[in-house]
């Protein structure tokens, strides 16, 4: 089996049977799965919330409790590329599969949301094939303001050894590269899967012929909170991510505002880097603190 490369070093992978559940992952397992869920349980901030069957609106920064466990990190398997396209949506006019829409946020360790955080996606077609030589159902995105992602795609076809599951590689502006995996509910692989981890249970609903998913990511990213408890003359505000402190590199031609091709070469800090994804760069992502985005060579 193969054993993850890279991802949060402070969350490790654990058998089902010796994992100490906290009260959100059961919530998410329970309200996924359609069942009752305990009393006990309601009257907590859920950092999962559930899409309610009547639709609606979800709130633009969701609830979460203080000092949360990080998303558990899983292995990266055989089928990761790097250089995906950016963008938010897999699928197309011609895309055979059911359609699946899945939204989230990403929040550090003090539930308060971080921009432009990036997601990597990468998954099986239809009938369960990788596309190695391309770049179908692969794409990455970043977080906008408010911390929120929405990924357009299909439900992933099964191939042998495995559930249904998405692939994910998700960085935070000068953070360490988080690598997991999102599951389904109900899916009856998911209890013969040894990869499978309920923690990472997508919250689902039908809608119409498609289906709609929800996953709050959280990262090991200390945050010192500056909320104001409101009262009749105060008001709240929340950053929308860590404070990063930029080095201008001196004689470097990196440089923030610039649009980035893969392949590109550019210099940060005497040392050379290559690009490994499109992107634009900005103040945080300097090369030394986005391997995703950037190697050294």
């Amino acid at each position: 089996m193969d054993t993850p490369t890279d991802g949060d070093q402070s969350t490790t992978e654990e058998s089902p049977d010796s994992r100490n559940f906290s009260r959100r992952p059961v919530l998410r397992a329970a309200l996924a799965a359609g069942v009752a869920v305990p009393a006990a349980l309601m009257g907590v901030p859920a950092l999962a919330r559930t899409i309610p069957s009547t639709g609606g609106q979800l709130e633009p920064t969701p609830q979460c409790d203080d000092g949360d466990d990080p998303t558990p990190a899983q292995t990266e398997g055989p089928y990761f590329k790097p250089n995906s396209p950016r963008r938010s949506s897999l699928v197309d006019a011609g895309t055979v599969g059911t359609r699946l829409t899945v939204t989230g946020f990403v929040f550090g360790l003090r539930c308060q949301p971080i921009a432009n955080v990036l997601l990597d996606f990468w998954q099986a077609d239809n009938n369960g094939v990788y596309d190695n030589t391309g770049f179908k159902f692969r794409g990455h995105q970043f977080t906008d303001a408010s911390g929120k992602f929405t990924l357009a795609t299909i439900v992933p076809g099964l191939y042998p050894g495995r559930t249904r599951h998405i692939h994910v590689k998700v960085q935070a502006p000068g953070g360490r590269v988080l690598t997991t995996q999102l599951y389904f509910p109900g899916e009856p692989r998911n209890n013969t899967d040894t990869i499978y981890d309920p923690r990472l249970l997508m919250t689902m609903r039908n809608v119409g012929t498609g289906r709609e998913g929800q996953y709050d990511f959280v990262l090991n990213i200390q945050q010192t909170t500056t909320t104001t408890r409101p009262t009749s003359t105060t008001t709240t505000t929340e950053p929308t991510g860590p404070t990063t402190t930029t080095t201008v590199p001196p004689g470097g031609t990196w440089a923030a505002g610039t649009p980035y091709t893969a392949g590109t070469k550019v210099t940060y800090g005497g040392v050379s880097y290559v690009c490994q994804q499109a992107h634009t760069a900005q103040a945080g992502w300097e090369p030394p603190n986005v391997p995703a985005l950037w190697r050294v060579g």
